[in-house]
C-alpha cells in the first residue's frame, strides 16, 4: 500500500517535497520509484530508487528533482525544485517495475497566480 502527500500548488520556479508512506511489504526489498500522470496519458517515470541505494532520473526532472527513501520508516520522498509548468500531475510511488496496487496520488500544480488588476488613472 502506498500514501502520497505533500502535493500543492506553487509558481513556477517553486519547490515541494512529496512523501509516500509504504507498507505491506519488506521495504528494503524493493526498487521503489515515483511517477506522474496527467489527464488522458500514460503514468511516466519520475525517479527511482534501488534497494542498493541507486538512483535513476527522467531526463526532464535531473538536477532539479531528487528521490531519497529511509528503510527505517519505510517512507520514500522527492524533492522538487525549479518547478515548471510541465511538471504539473498527479504524482504517485510504487515499486519499479510498478505493482498493481496503486495509491491516490498527490496533486501537483504549478501556475501563476491570477494576478491582480492595478489601475493608475489621474
Amino acid at each position: 500500500q502506498f500514501v502520497e502527500s505533500g502535493g500543492g500548488s506553487v509558481q513556477p520556479g517553486g519547490s515541494l517535497t512529496l512523501s509516500c508512506a509504504a507498507s505491506g511489504f519488506n521495504f528494503g526489498d524493493y526498487s521503489l520509484a515515483w511517477y506522474r500522470q496527467t489527464p488522458g496519458n500514460e503514468r511516466e517515470l519520475v525517479a527511482g530508487i534501488t534497494s542498493a541505494g541507486d538512483i535513476k532520473y527522467y531526463d526532464s526532472v535531473k538536477g532539479r528533482f531528487t528521490i531519497s527513501g529511509d528503510n527505517a520508516t519505510k517512507m520514500v520522498y522527492l524533492q522538487m525544485n525549479n518547478l515548471e509548468p510541465t511538471d504539473a500531475a498527479v504524482y504517485l510511488c510504487n515499486m519499479r517495475p510498478p505493482s498493481a496496487t496503486w495509491g491516490q496520488g498527490t496533486q501537483v500544480t504549478v501556475s501563476w497566480g491570477q494576478g491582480t488588476q492595478v489601475t493608475v488613472s489621474s
